[in-house]
C-alpha cells in the first residue's frame, strides 16, 4: 500500500475517533461497538498479508514477520506522527478558529493533491486553513 493511501486511512481513523468522542460527549454509546468498526477495518487494510512456510524455523518466521511488517509499521507510525504534527501545529499556534476536524480535512485534501506521494512530514496543514472553523 502506498504512503498516501496509508495517510488517508490514518486520517480516517482519527476522524472516526473524533466522531466517537463527540458521540460519547453528547450522551451516546459509551464503549466501542460490538462489531468491527472503521478503525479495525482500516488497520487491517494497512497491514500487509504474508505466509510462512509450514517447515519454517522460529528464526525464519521471525525474519519473515519482521521483514514484512516493519516497513508497513514505519509508514503507519510516520503517518500518525505527521497527522499529530499537523494538529499540534495548529493547536500550538493558538488558533481557535480552526477545529481538529478542519485540520484533518485540510490534510486529506493535501494528500489527495499528491503532497504525500513521496514521503511524510512535509507541507503540513498548519497554514492556509479557512477562517471560521467548527468546534474541536
Amino acid at each position: 500500500m502506498e504512503r498516501a493511501e496509508i495517510m488517508k486511512r490514518v486520517i480516517g481513523i482519527l476522524t472516526e475517533s473524533q466522531e466517537v468522542r463527540r458521540s460519547h460527549e453528547a450522551g451516546g454509546e459509551a464503549g466501542p461497538p460490538s462489531e468491527p468498526g472503521v478503525v479495525t477495518l482500516l488497520l487491517s487494510e494497512m497491514m500487509p498479508h504474508f505466509s510462512v512456510p509450514a517447515d519454517a524455523t522460529p528464526l525464519q518466521v521471525g525474519r519473515i514477520v519482521g521483514e514484512t511488517l516493519a516497513p508497513a509499521m514505519h509508514t503507519i507510525v510516520g503517518s500518525f506522527a505527521a497527522a499529530f504534527s499537523a494538529l499540534a501545529a495548529v493547536h500550538d499556534s493558538g488558533r481557535t478558529d480552526v477545529s481538529s476536524m478542519d485540520v484533518l480535512r485540510e490534510l486529506a485534501l493535501r494528500v489527495e493533491a499528491g503532497a504525500y506521494d513521496h514521503g511524510l512530514g512535509h507541507d503540513l496543514p498548519d497554514e492556509g486553513l479557512d477562517e471560521g472553523g467548527s468546534d474541536a
